[in-house]
Formats: structure tokens, C-alpha cells, sequence
């Protein structure tokens, strides 16, 4: 894989980029791929570099290793955390970016994903779990509660009820019993994940990017704004654009479509 020309050097993430896919990974296997400040920096800055890559149509995000897929944070860290740090919400707006970002985003869930880990995941449009993963929010259990999204981002994926008993008893559920839930769309073996998650990105960044990118916005607004108002206004857009036009004669020409994303 060809990596992005960085700005600056990262030390906490790498950043690859093939055939339209992004590849962003924690690599901070020493500290379970811990999201401290300066890594969440380093995310934004990939972030930063995504969005002004035209080229750049699905995000993957994954952790370093096949034993933890991302670490919020450690209990010394949360232990030593001031009422300040909580207010400045460093993976609050982390998670609110990536769960906003235009393109559609892919979790490839390789091993533990608890706490923020998990709430990374949550703001990911899809979540494809390795057979080893675990996955849970067990912040009660520590004096605090999923602050970085989970208590919202959780029951809209899996209901109220299911989310109330993995946040309120901090249960942790395996690989299975995340899909069984709805929490995660499917399980893999650890060693077939990332092939199975650029296949599936593969076949998204085949569409036309205008509609990817309004169709994600009409999903995410579902249940707090009329979505038949969205709809209606999103296909407006999309009947006026050369992508609709390519994709209906090239369905009727019986050959692929050359998306342009104009």
C-alpha cells in the first residue's frame, strides 16, 4: 500500500491509502492502542488529509495487532483526569467528527473494544469484528458512565433495553453475541478481517460518492428530523447530477459506472 505523504511525521497512527480506501490504524500496541491527546491529534491531522483527498471514498479505522482494537483510555489516566479535561471532551469531538465525516467509515474490530474503544467503533458507520473480539462498556463499574458517545450512539445501533443492560451491568459481549445484537454486521476470523473489511469498502467505493454522502446523512438524521423531508430533497440533488445519469446508462449499457463524484 502506498502511504499518504504525512505533514508531519506521525509517531501514534499510520495512514494508507489504496484504490480509494483509507486504512487509518492506532498503532500503539505497548498501551493497547490508548487514545491519549496526542493521538487524538494525530487522527484529527488524518482526518484533516482525508477530507481534502477527492480520491479518498470509505475510511477504515482499525487498532495495531489482533488482541485490542482500541483503548479509550487507562485507569490512571481516567483516575488523574480533572473536571477541566473532562470539559474540553477531547473524544467527544473526536467520535462527533468521525461519526459526521462525509465518506462512509468502516470499524474493523480486532480483539477488546471496551469504554472509549468501543465508543470509537459506535461512531463508524459499520463494525466487522474479528472472532476474538469483546466488546462492552464497563464505565459504571469505575464511578463514571460512556461519556463519549456511548450513552446516545448505543441504543439507536442495539435498542434502549439492550443498551441500558450493557451500560447500567457493564456487560461484555463476544464476538456472536455483538452480532446477534446488531451491534456489529459480522464476525471473521482474526487473520481474514481486513481483507474482509476492504472488500466491503471496495464495494462502496464503487458508487457514486454524491449519493453515498447524502444517503449517510439521511441515515444519521434518522429519528431526529423528518428523514421523508431529507429524502425527498437529497434525491432532488442527486436527479440533477452527471453520477445519476452515469449510473442509470450504464446500468442500462449493461457495464460498470465511472463515477466522477461531480
Amino acid at each position: 500500500m502506498n502511504p499518504v505523504a504525512p505533514e508531519r511525521t506521525m509517531e501514534r497512527i499510520r495512514l494508507d491509502v489504496e484504490d480509494g480506501v483509507a486504512l487509518l490504524t492506532v498503532d500503539r500496541p505497548e498501551v493497547r492502542n490508548a487514545l491519549d491527546t496526542d493521538t487524538v491529534a494525530e487522527i484529527h491531522e488524518a482526518l484533516d488529509r482525508i477530507e481534502r483527498d477527492d480520491s479518498v471514498r470509505v475510511l477504515i479505522v482499525t487498532g495495531a495487532g489482533e488482541k485490542v482494537f482500541v483503548a479509550g483510555a487507562d485507569i490512571k489516566s481516567l483516575l488523574a483526569r480533572t473536571t477541566k479535561d473532562v470539559l474540553v471532551a477531547a473524544n467527544n469531538r473526536l467520535f462527533a467528527r468521525l461519526a459526521d465525516l462525509p465518506i462512509p467509515t468502516i470499524a474493523a474490530i480486532n480483539g477488546y473494544a471496551l469504554g472509549g474503544g468501543l465508543e470509537f467503533a459506535l461512531a463508524c458507520d459499520i463494525r466487522i469484528a474479528s472472532s476474538n473480539a469483546k466488546l462492552g462498556l464497563p464505565e459504571t463499574g469505575l464511578g463514571i458512565i460512556p461519556g463519549a458517545g456511548g450513552t446516545h450512539r448505543l441504543p439507536r445501533i442495539v435498542g434502549l433495553g439492550i443498551a441500558k443492560e450493557m451500560i447500567l451491568a457493564g456487560t461484555i459481549h463476544d464476538a456472536e453475541a455483538a452480532k446477534a445484537i446488531g451491534l456489529v454486521n459480522r464476525v471473521v476470523a482474526p487473520g481474514e478481517l481486513l481483507d474482509e473489511v476492504r472488500k466491503l469498502a471496495g464495494a462502496i467505493q464503487k458508487r457514486a460518492p454524491m449519493a453515498l454522502r447524502l444517503a449517510k446523512m439521511s441515515l444519521n438524521a434518522a429519528g431526529s428530523v423528518p428523514s421523508d423531508a431529507f429524502e425527498i430533497v437529497a434525491q432532488s440533488v442527486l436527479n440533477s447530477t452527471d453520477d445519476m445519469k452515469e449510473g442509470m446508462t450504464a446500468f442500462l449499457e449493461k457495464r460498470a459506472a465511472e463515477y466522477r463524484g461531480e
